[in-house]
């Protein structure tokens, strides 16, 4: 029993030990609207993000305000924050599972996401990376979003609606801690 016991402490000291913690350091996420009149882009840079690598493969969160994403008319941002549900939903939330962490130049990973009190998942969505300078990596990548997929109806402009998929960029580094 002892040995069993000292075996199993060992084991989870050493996945302990190889776990590596990673904070989100700087991002980027920018939304694209298509109407037939114009288009619109939002940005937000205050997303927060943790995740840890361990020898059951990588997890991370990352939560951005709904209301930080702003497109330089306020108006219109009000508008979204409106029709997003942003008073009462107010944050966005992706969550990410993955086998490792990315090793290559590619890599590809199934998105959760939290938004507007609806949740769905993108499978596969690609991204590539940048640059990995010390203890870093920087990617970019785009979340094919659609509004239909969280329960969001389409605003519109003099009677026509906006496409209804509406694309977020996506420029992260994330620091190992």
């Amino acid at each position: 029993m002892k040995k069993i016991l000292f075996a199993l402490t060992l084991a989870v000291a050493s996945v302990l030990i190889h776990a590596e913690s990673w904070v989100l350091d700087s991002s980027a996420l920018t939304y694209h609207v298509t109407h037939t009149l114009h288009k619109v882009e939002g940005t937000s840079t205050a997303s927060r993000g943790k995740g840890i690598c361990d020898g059951s493969g990588c997890k991370f969160l990352v939560a951005a305000p709904v209301n930080s994403f702003l497109s330089g008319d306020t108006n219109r941002d009000s508008h979204m924050l409106e029709t997003t549900r942003g008073a009462t939903f107010p944050m966005v939330q992706v969550s990410v599972a993955m086998p490792n962490a990315p090793a290559g130049q590619n890599f590809t990973a199934d998105l959760d996401i939290a938004f507007s009190g609806q949740k769905t998942t993108y499978k596969a969505v690609p991204f590539t990376v940048v640059d990995r300078p010390e203890g870093k990596l920087h990617f970019k990548g785009v979340v094919p979003l659609n509004i239909d997929d969280f329960k969001i109806p389409a605003p519109s402009l003099l009677g026509m609606a906006i496409k209804r998929q509406v694309p977020v960029d996506v420029e992260m580094t994330w620091k190992k801690q």
